[in-house]
């Protein structure tokens, strides 16, 4: 089996290269190493091996944003298979699908090697926006875009105290958000929610660094959960969030989930969009989007 190793240098703001620089010492058998170095990057290298006559094996080297880039080139392809080492800030993606521990693992992957057929969220708004673990608008996403563009993430990674930030930028953004209307389609049925901080659709429990925000979603099942948040105080906002971890949150009569194969969401004023933790720009007010399983497959080492 071919084997591949994706390398994101700048996850984790550079960690992610040093944990190679240690990682590779331990490899005891053949690979081949792509380093990608601009986003999007990651996508185009593993996109190019869908008319490989072997089998391959790609495992993906950084955080949840260079995860989706991997999926999201390898989806369609029968042929690759999916595996990570968690190099990133957040790493849920590790949570939610298999992530190797050491390079003893993958060669034990190689010698018997067992995939399985996973989904792929996607969101179509003048241009498609994949996600692996969730898509989320409003009060997390505003958090994600704040969390990425700070200072103090960089600093905190570099002090091993990466996952505080998250909880900083919560704490900054309960005191200035603006609560909005979301408009639910699904299955026939309209829902229409006032004074909403977030809506999270997931294709997998886990986001914002293993809070367990959707603790029913199954990665194979071809069905989405959206997780909608409205009509809370900011200080009971606070308490649900403490929930998260556990994912007793869902106990909350303010806390809302449905299923579906897809949803239509309109908000009544722009709000920040989020894709597996990154930027995916605003939503137009009054204008529906479309969030749905996506056509394309991709197949992961088994958990």
């Amino acid at each position: 089996m071919r084997t591949i190793f994706v390398i994101n240098p700048v996850a984790g703001n550079g960690n992610a290269m040093k944990k190679w620089l240690k990682f590779k010492e331990t490899i005891f058998f053949p690979f081949e190493l792509a380093v990608s170095r601009y986003s999007g990057h990651a996508l185009e290298l593993v996109r190019e091996l869908h008319n490989s006559p072997e089998p391959v094996l790609v495992i993906g080297f950084g955080g949840d944003g260079t995860m989706r880039e991997v999926v999201a080139g390898a989806a369609g392809a029968p042929l690759v298979t999916i595996g990570s080492v968690a190099a990133g800030s957040g790493n849920d993606f590790g949570r939610g699908f298999h992530s190797f521990a050491d390079a003893g693992e993958i060669a034990a992957f190689i010698q018997n090697p067992v995939s399985s057929r996973q989904d792929l969220g996607e969101f179509i708004d003048g241009s498609a926006h994949h996600f692996v673990s969730s898509s989320g608008l409003g009060f997390d996403a505003e958090i994600s875009v704040k969390v990425n563009r700070s200072l103090i993430k960089r600093w905190l990674n570099g002090i091993g105290m990466g996952k505080l930030v998250y909880l900083i930028y919560v704490i900054l953004t309960l005191l200035s958000f603006r609560l909005f209307t979301l408009t639910v389609e699904h299955d026939g049925k309209t829902v229409q929610y006032d004074r909403v901080w977030f809506a999270t659709v997931s294709n997998q429990p886990y986001f914002g660094g293993g809070m367990k925000i959707s603790p029913h979603s199954v990665t194979d099942d071809g069905i989405l959960e959206l997780t909608v948040v409205n009509r809370l105080s900011r200080l009971k906002l606070l308490l649900v969030f403490g929930t998260v971890f556990s994912g007793k949150h869902l106990r909350f009569k303010e806390v809302h989930q449905l299923k579906a194969t897809d949803f239509l969401l309109t908000t009544d004023r722009p709000v920040y969009r989020h894709v597996d933790g990154d930027n995916a720009g605003r939503s137009d007010a009054n204008v529906g989007v479309s969030y749905t399983v996506s056509a394309s497959c991709w197949h992961s080492v088994n958990k």
